[in-house]
């Protein structure tokens, strides 16, 4: 990723988005030229030079203080995740070329058998282990239950780990799988964005979004869109080929041991037609045998 492209596409859309209603300035009508702020507006704002702003939006952030960039932020109005990723940009300029030598390590394909056993002690939960590329490198049973369809998706392969992102754009399955899918390819998307800020050299994430800028369409438009967003917890609405409708709730827990994973776990509400679905998926999934219409095909993490 080129990090000073990201820097100035990445303040520009957040600079457009903003009215001077809203950033509680004075609008003396006419023709604006711009969406959203002018740069001399945002620089007002942050209470620095509209040359040294200019400086930073065209990608610039080198040297630039902690203090300078809080005010940046509060002047863009800059959610909790939004502010994150203009920190992650600036130490990827300030790191520069040493970023690409000392970054952190690649997750690969596997995950410590201390995870593995984690995973597989959650018999009531589907759950899966990723990294922030999204490739889910290890689950438990149920969790290859529940997402069957991820894990026997072509754009999975023996080589490849399933990955949500391919899986939702380049697989038509997706769309019928997840109920919810537009507000899922955005949040996915800015998930994807926001890595890209943490780490810009890695090869695997730019192969990524470059195969699927190519491919899909509506990657390429919210690509585009720099959203970057938090992942914590949330609810996912499926249709299981199996057992029809899903309602999950989901937490996004950091394993801290390893940086850069994930682990996603997954409950229905008691006394829900989900928790019962979920049970009958659980059963099966406990039981050497497979489980009525998931394919044959897994992914083994390695």
């Amino acid at each position: 990723m080129d990090n000073r492209s990201e820097i100035r596409d990445f303040l520009t859309t957040r600079r457009a988005r903003i009215t001077p209603e809203r950033a509680g300035l004075p609008d003396y009508g006419g023709q604006r030229r711009v969406a959203g702020l002018r740069r001399e507006e945002v620089a007002l704002l942050a209470g620095v030079s509209v040359d040294y702003y200019t400086k930073l939006e065209r990608g610039d952030l080198k040297g630039v203080s902690d203090g300078v960039l809080e005010a940046v932020a509060r002047a863009l109005q800059l959610d909790e995740a939004e502010h994150a990723h203009l920190l992650d940009l600036a130490r990827a300029a300030n790191a520069g070329a040493l970023a690409g030598r000392t970054r952190r390590r690649s997750t690969g394909h596997q995950v410590r058998p201390g995870v593995q056993r984690v995973l597989d002690a959650m018999s009531t939960a589907p759950a899966y282990v990723r990294n922030g590329r999204l490739d889910v490198l290890a689950s438990n049973p149920l969790g290859r239950a529940v997402f069957a369809p991820l894990f026997d998706s072509p754009t999975a392969t023996a080589s490849r780990p399933p990955n949500i992102a391919r899986f939702l754009f380049l697989d038509p399955a997706a769309r019928r799988f997840y109920a919810d899918w537009e507000q899922l390819a955005g949040d996915t998307v800015a998930l994807l964005r926001g890595e890209a800020g943490r780490d810009p050299y890695d090869r695997a994430l730019t192969e990524l979004v470059g195969q699927l800028s190519t491919i899909s369409d509506p990657f390429r438009t919210r690509w585009a869109a720099h959203n970057v967003r938090m992942h914590r917890s949330g609810v996912k609405h499926l249709h299981h080929p199996v057992v029809g409708d899903l309602t999950l709730t989901y937490e996004s827990l950091e394993l801290t041991a390893d940086q850069g994973l994930r682990l996603n776990a997954y409950t229905a509400e008691p006394g829900t037609a989900s928790q019962e679905a979920l049970g009958l998926l659980a059963s099966w999934a406990a039981t050497p045998a497979e489980v009525p219409g998931k394919g044959t095909r897994t992914h083994e993490a390695g």
